[in-house]
């Protein structure tokens, strides 16, 4: 067991050493060959996973059927459809593995369980949650109000991982532009560099 990702994942001041390895011990690892599903439009999110080493990508269709990237999952960050878990509807949205992954998988009943029993990983939670709000809240502003060339810097600079191991379609959808532009932008960044 990977204790070492767990605890930094769960790290707070609130949660206890024998708090923090009732939480640990409460996932188990999972692998996911390139191009598994780990969530289907329509399925109930009854997990959600840290993912240790790998890529995922979430994606819905829009509108007129094409597959657009929401969101993207690299190493040592939670892979979860939080509506889908939390509020427990199907889900609108699809998560599937770019690479080869290797997570920790913790089960609703489980997370729940120990959600309600231990006040420090509820202020957890909460924190975490807030973090991803403040993060969409964000991601949307910037996609209107800073150009489609700075985003994918952005991306380059935050998250080098997508950039070296996702297909570049799934970028663009993930920028909001078409794969023409994103090639043009590409092709204006190696010019400049």
């Amino acid at each position: 067991m990977n204790k070492e990702l767990l605890c930094q994942i769960y790290s707070h001041p609130l949660i206890g050493e024998t708090e923090l390895e009732k939480i640990i011990q409460a996932h188990r690892k999972v692998s996911f060959k390139k191009g598994a599903f780990i969530l289907e439009e329509g399925e109930v999110s009854n997990s959600y996973l840290i993912l240790e080493n790998g890529l995922m990508r979430s994606f819905a269709h829009n509108y007129n059927g094409t597959d657009i990237t929401t969101d993207f999952f690299s190493n040592q960050e939670i892979v979860i459809e939080v509506l889908s878990l939390f509020q427990r509807i199907p889900s609108r949205e699809n998560i599937r593995a770019l690479t080869d992954c290797d997570c920790w998988e913790i089960k609703f009943d489980t997370f729940q369980e120990l959600f309600h029993s231990i006040p420090g990983f509820s202020e957890w939670g909460r924190l975490w949650m807030t973090n991803r709000l403040f993060h969409f809240k964000q991601r949307s502003v910037e996609m209107v109000t800073i150009s489609a060339k700075d985003r994918y810097l952005q991306l380059i600079k935050e998250k080098p991982q997508i950039v070296l191991q996702s297909p570049l379609k799934y970028i663009a959808g993930y920028l909001g532009i078409t794969d023409t532009s994103f090639s043009r932008i590409r092709k204006e960044i190696s010019q400049e560099h």
